[in-house]
Order: structure tokens, then sequence, then C-alpha cells
């Protein structure tokens, strides 16, 4: 392992390793990544070009850091499914008709959906 310093992550080196059998017009790249410490290391990475590797790997990165984010601090989720619950009366949709309730359950329903999405796209192969 080589040491470098660098005032921020930055990928030194990517080199296209094969291309992909089950996925024509994709590639396996190795990309390089030298860390803020000064460490440099290797990690795989797939795409159509280098560019869209390195997105894809960034995009990966991003989304282990939000999925730990959200798992070290449940209470983010509850916050948020109270604000979806109660938004109709902060707006100032309160009346005697079942709108309110529509809202309010079709925003849960829509919260819902929104994290079974999320969960199919982190664990997307």
């Amino acid at each position: 392992m080589k040491k470098s310093k660098y005032t921020r992550r930055r990928a030194i080196d990517c080199k296209i390793v094969e291309r992909s059998k089950n996925n024509p017009g994709y590639c396996k790249y190795m990309i390089t990544i030298a860390e803020l410490d000064g460490t440099i290391h290797k990690q795989p990475a797939y795409g159509v070009d280098m560019q869209s590797a390195i997105a894809r790997l960034v995009n990966q990165e991003r989304t282990v850091k939000v999925e730990k984010r959200l798992h070290d601090y449940p209470f983010i989720v509850f916050l948020l499914w109270i604000a979806l619950m109660t938004w109709p009366l902060a707006v100032g949709l309160v009346s005697d008709s079942p709108h309110m309730l529509l809202y309010s359950f079709g925003s849960i329903i829509v919260l819902t959906i929104v994290g079974g999405l999320w969960y199919n796209y982190i664990n997307k192969k």
C-alpha cells in the first residue's frame, strides 16, 4: 500500500478488467482510490464506460452513507411519519370532510411505497 496526502478523495487510476458476459455493453473496471489519510486501495465497479463506473461507485457509497445514518438514527423515520400524518393540519385543510383522513393515510401509503422502492434499490444485484 502506497501512502500519499490529498485534500480530498480521488480516483487516481481506472483500468478495464473484462467485458460482462451477462450484460452486453457493460464492463468491469478496477478503480484505484486515494483516501484522505493517504491510503490507497482498489475497488471494482461496473459500467458502460469509465465515467459510468465511477458514477455508480460514488452513488453506491452515498447510498451506504444514507442507509447507515437511517440505521443509526431511527427517530428520523418516526419524525417523518409524524410529519406526514399531520401535514394536512399544518397546511390548513381542517374541515368536516373525510379528505383530511384521505391525505393522512395517502401520505402513509406513499411513504410505504417509497420505502419499498428504496429497499429494492438497495438490494438489487
